[in-house]
């Protein structure tokens, strides 16, 4: 369960430096953080069944809205007890409903009549100490199942034929995989990041996946080398040092009240570095992770501020070569937890461009 305690400081500094006397959440991910539950009926929806509202003059203060026929169950399933649940009809619209409920100002991350929109993006960062265990958990199981169907792949397997095993794998544990990309040698080499095909794996397969829980996103990649060319090796070390490149100066960031455009600009220094000057203009290359698969993406002039703790998957991408794991970047000295590690997959060590820091980095694994 969420600790409802840090979510309640958290928008009291919100509410009282805006002037509003509520905050209401109907987006998944943001009902997600607020209440540790699921409040959409679709994996498609923008907007859930339910709004889960914080109103610190209200008694209770926590409180929720929820259309006819999904009340009861998201009262009893997706909801602490601390919440007071109210129905609504389900043919009205559920802005309408939390309008109603609404005393003073309000505010909402969807549309309700009378209330201003909020962004919920920086009220989820940094990550709480409860968001981190179920964190942790989420992404080692997701990296533990992936591993599983990676190791037991083969060069003439279909990538939509690996991809149906690893959704399989996925299924378990109440995860949902809204990414499952499988690229063979022929199509990583030729595309940053296409959904899974009808080639096969060929020389090498690149599996990328991002998995969700409650609201937080693990995303990582993995690499099998059936037989892959001579410059492989290089281009895969070079991702390697352009994605520890982007986590050193992440924690350099957190500690300096940097923004996102100064990991963007480690990044792109790094990729001149390792000998691929122009590669990080051929797709995004990944930033802060948690209650959204990236809650910002590192770009040049990204202004987003860079918190700490919190999560962080970057995907930097050389040749067909691709690095990624999602990582716990702190404060201090023991900065950088790999969340989606296990003992069970090869490594190596990489050096970041520019910053004392040495990573231990997944490598590809030879079957």
């Amino acid at each position: 369960m969420v600790d409802l305690d840090a979510r309640a400081d958290r928008l009291d500094a919100y509410l009282a430096a805006t002037g509003a006397d509520a905050v209401w959440f109907a987006r998944p991910n943001a009902f997600a953080w607020l209440t540790g539950g699921d409040n959409a009926a679709s994996a498609s929806d923008a907007v859930g069944v339910a709004a889960a509202g914080y109103a610190p003059e209200r008694t209770p203060s926590f409180c929720a809205v929820a259309l006819a026929g999904e009340a009861d169950r998201i009262a009893a399933e997706e909801l602490p007890e601390a919440f007071t649940v109210e129905t609504v009809p389900w043919h009205e619209p559920l802005g309408d409903a939390v309008a109603a409920e609404t005393v003073g100002s309000g505010v909402a991350d969807f549309d309700a009549p009378g209330l201003d929109r909020v962004d919920a993006g920086p009220l989820r960062q940094p990550l709480a100490a409860d968001d981190v265990e179920r964190y942790r958990a989420l992404a080692e199981e997701t990296a533990a199942a992936v591993e599983r169907v990676a190791r037991e792949l083969d060069s003439e397997d279909a990538e939509y034929e690996a991809a149906s095993a690893l959704r399989i794998a996925l299924s378990s544990g109440e995860m949902s995989a809204p990414v499952v990309r499988v690229a063979g040698s022929e199509r990583a080499e030729a595309y940053h990041s296409p959904p899974a095909g009808a080639d096969e794996l060929g020389d090498y397969a690149v599996i990328t996946v991002t998995t969700e829980r409650r609201g937080l996103h693990a995303s990582l990649s993995r690499t099998v080398a059936f037989d892959p060319p001579e410059r492989f090796e290089a281009q895969f070390r070079a991702a390697a040092r352009v994605e520890a490149t982007a986590l050193a100066a992440t924690r350099e960031a957190a500690e300096s009240d940097g923004d996102a455009g100064d990991v963007f600009d480690a990044i792109r220094a790094a990729y001149d570095e390792v000998g691929f000057p122009d590669a990080w203009e051929a797709g995004e290359q990944g930033g802060a992770a948690g209650f959204a698969r990236r809650e910002w993406l590192a770009a040049p002039d990204a202004a987003m501020e860079v918190r700490a703790p919190m999560g962080y998957a970057y995907n930097p991408v050389v040749g067909g070569a691709r690095s990624e794991d999602t990582y716990l970047v702190e404060d201090g000295e023991d900065a950088f937890e790999c969340l989606t590690a296990t003992p069970n997959w090869p490594t190596f060590d990489v050096d970041a461009v520019g910053h004392d820091l040495t990573l231990e980095r997944h490598a590809p694994y030879a079957p």
